[in-house]
């Protein structure tokens, strides 16, 4: 049994392993090719969250989609490369939007290159992802397309809020699932397209992607308040300083509305003040890792995680199965 991917996930078939350990340092010198530029600056920042590591998480799913199919199909690697070009350069993106100072371990590209170079960075990733797109063929462009227009509508639902009268979780979960679930949903997709698979398959998978995308994000939420930052590769309460309204803070609020506790208005108020203080966001985390509301949102996380569990029902029984199940108990782990 062969530990590979994000999680810790184990392998426990050697055929599968192999197929999935040459996918994935295939998918690595296709990032790294992917990113090179004739400019020794670009290819650098280009480079800078590639080479700081990451989860492949997309990739991998692409991978294992792929072995309901035919895994050696040649657009399996490309497929995964422009789901984890797209993934990255969102991330660029988003440390300009949150002014992120860390990113995977490192420092964010905009701390190191200000914000211009870190937006025209995700610029150029997008470009190269459209790309090596162009090659896969008019179906996976639009595939990529609607993807790409669900999570940027996401953001932009994100940064406008709930509109009047909308519950403020059902608002979050949407968004999630344009800015999270929509490219998980299409990671897998790909993997199961490229390798020739049945329409009812494709989408078996690309439900079981979206879900589990929204709980993989449901638990970066947790992470940002309950993990040390080793785990989610951002200084804990990143999220928090920025005011973004992650679903612990959303269950929270929603808590203190119904509820009307001393106790619960206090946090709420502490976390409406300036978080910028160091000794305020300190206590704002040990207040949210003690209160029901970080609970809940673990319990959120385990429903996305069950769904995305029950979705893959149809499938037959084989180690590609046995693993994605896998992925959905990895999930649950990050944030319990």
């Amino acid at each position: 049994m062969t530990v590979v991917g994000p999680f810790g996930l184990s392998v426990r078939d050697q055929a599968l392993e192999a197929d999935v350990q040459a996918g994935m340092a295939a998918v690595e010198e296709g990032l790294l090719e992917a990113t090179k530029s004739e400019v020794p600056f670009i290819t650098e920042a280009a480079q800078h969250l590639v080479r700081a590591g990451g989860k492949r998480f997309r990739p991998l799913l692409v991978m294992l989609a792929a072995q309901f199919g035919d895994p050696y199909a040649p657009g399996v690697v490309p497929s995964a490369v422009v789901v984890e070009l797209t993934h990255l350069a969102t991330l660029y993106h988003d440390d300009v939007m949150d002014e992120a100072a860390v990113r995977r371990g490192v420092e964010s590209a905009n701390t190191r290159w200000g914000n211009s170079v870190a937006v025209l960075t995700g610029d150029f990733l997008f470009a190269r992802a459209s790309h090596t797109l162009a090659d896969l063929g008019p179906e996976a462009v639009r595939v990529q397309a609607e993807a790409f227009e669900r999570l940027v509508t996401g953001q932009i639902l994100e940064t406008a809020g709930p509109s009047d009268g909308r519950d403020p979780v059902e608002h979050y979960l949407d968004v999630l699932g344009g800015k999270t679930g929509s490219l998980v949903a299409v990671a897998c997709r790909f993997g199961a397209m490229m390798a020739g698979c049945e329409d009812t398959v494709v989408d078996v998978l690309t439900q079981y992607g979206e879900r589990l995308g929204v709980a993989f994000q449901l638990a970066d939420d947790v992470l940002d308040i309950a993990s040390d930052g080793h785990e989610s590769g951002k200084t804990p309460g990143t999220d928090l300083r920025e005011g973004i309204p992650t679903l612990p803070v959303l269950r929270l609020r929603e808590r203190a509305d119904r509820l009307g506790l001393a106790e619960d208005i206090a946090l709420c108020e502490l976390l409406d003040s300036d978080l910028t203080d160091d000794d305020r966001l300190a206590e704002a985390i040990s207040s949210l890792r003690d209160h029901p509301a970080l609970d809940q949102a673990r319990r959120d996380t385990v429903r996305y995680a069950e769904d995305a569990r029950a979705a893959l029902a149809p499938l037959p029984e084989c180690d590609a199965k046995v693993a994605l199940l896998e992925m959905c108990d990895a999930v649950v782990h990050r944030a319990g």
